[in-house]
């Protein structure tokens, strides 16, 4: 029988194969071909360790030490613009980011094709890294493998029976019999849970579309930082020479494959190109993801109140990458019984026994 078996093959699920092979047996279950093709295959990943609530703030903290032995980040830093228009929401956003103020000159100095007629305000964040995600990905999956883990791919979930010793998972491959569930499974998590006979907490996929456009004139936009515009109504990133800019729409869908639609990806570059001096003259790709969260759009981390050996790890939202260092190691710590590094504000903040 084994001691873990975990469903949900993105960053969530990787990262506690991890942690929890330390503890026992684990095998891991992806529905699909390969690791990572949902929403953490597709993230725009950044490392800014004051985005997010409180509680997310704490695992970014948490995370820090990991992402920099696994070298996974790489320098981004983080550009907030705005104008008269929006400027509570530059203020808030400032604030809660601790980004410094500068200059429009020196706003322009990092990304030149700012419009400084229509934006009179800016805040930096040196201290913001791009994630490798595929890096760190795989830097969980051979910690996990090297700990004995097994990782199944090509696994979708058909039926979860309670047992008298734990529970059997059917998937389309075959049975597994576990002590343990790990609820991994980013938009299916509370499906999973229906399956299980355990009642869902109300989790939300939201869909975040993402257009790639070339670089404006031909410049070279590499050193330019990630472009915010307050209330995170659009951002911009580098990406392989070119830019990839998204509307941060955050529209409720079912869980599926999800896509960009157009009109969408038009109204986000409209918003971008507000900003900036250059045109949006073509398209060169575009896709979608869906973020995941809970009522309260914070963290869902340890065993259920009801059915401890069914043990959520879900709701990351639009900060799975970076906080799940952090996250995978509160799950193990809860599990094993052992003192966290977290405080216990924070643990509970995160606990699923908030729904109870």
């Amino acid at each position: 029988m084994i001691d873990f078996l975990i469903i949900g093959g993105g960053i969530a699920g990787v990262s506690a194969a991890a942690r929890l092979s330390e503890l026992g047996s684990v095998t891991l279950l992806e529905a699909e071909d390969e690791l990572a093709y949902h929403a953490s295959g597709r993230s725009a990943a950044l490392f800014e360790e004051n985005y997010g609530k409180p509680s997310t703030v704490a695992l970014n903290q948490a995370s820090r030490d990991y992402h920099k032995s696994a070298d996974v980040l790489h320098p981004r830093g983080l550009l907030l613009v705005g104008s008269p228009a929006n400027a509570e929401f530059f203020a808030e956003d400032q604030a809660m980011m601790k980004l410094d103020p500068i200059t429009m000159a020196q706003a322009k100095a990092l990304i030149p094709t700012l419009d400084t007629e229509k934006i009179d305000r800016a805040a930096y964040d040196a201290d913001a890294w791009d994630i490798d995600t595929d890096k760190l990905i795989q830097s969980f999956a051979r910690r996990a493998r090297a700990s004995g883990a097994t990782i199944a791919t090509k696994q979708p979930v058909q039926e979860i029976i309670r047992t008298n010793s734990g529970w059997t998972v059917t998937t389309a491959q075959g049975s597994y019999t576990t002590k343990n569930i790990i609820n991994a499974a980013g938009a299916w998590v509370d499906q999973i849970a229906e399956m299980a006979g355990i009642a869902p907490l109300g989790f939300t996929p939201l869909r975040r579309s993402m257009a790639r456009i070339p670089a404006p004139d031909g410049m070279t936009v590499d050193k330019w930082p990630m472009l915010f515009g307050p209330g995170e109504d659009w951002y911009a990133k580098p990406d392989a020479g070119a830019l990839i800019v998204s509307p941060a729409d955050e529209d409720p869908v079912a869980p599926h494959d999800a896509y960009a639609e157009d009109l969408t990806l038009a109204e986000g570059l409209d918003r971008y190109a507000a900003h900036v001096t250059t045109p949006v003259t073509r398209l060169l790709s575009s896709w979608a993801g869906l973020r995941t969260f809970a009522p309260d759009r914070t963290l869902v981390l340890g065993p259920d109140p009801k059915e401890p050996s069914f043990i959520w790890c879900a709701g990351q939202g639009g900060y799975g990458m970076q906080s799940s260092p952090g996250a995978s190691e509160l799950l193990a710590d809860l599990i094993a019984g052992r003192p966290s590094a977290l405080d216990n504000i924070t643990i509970a903040a995160l606990s699923p026994a908030r729904f109870a």
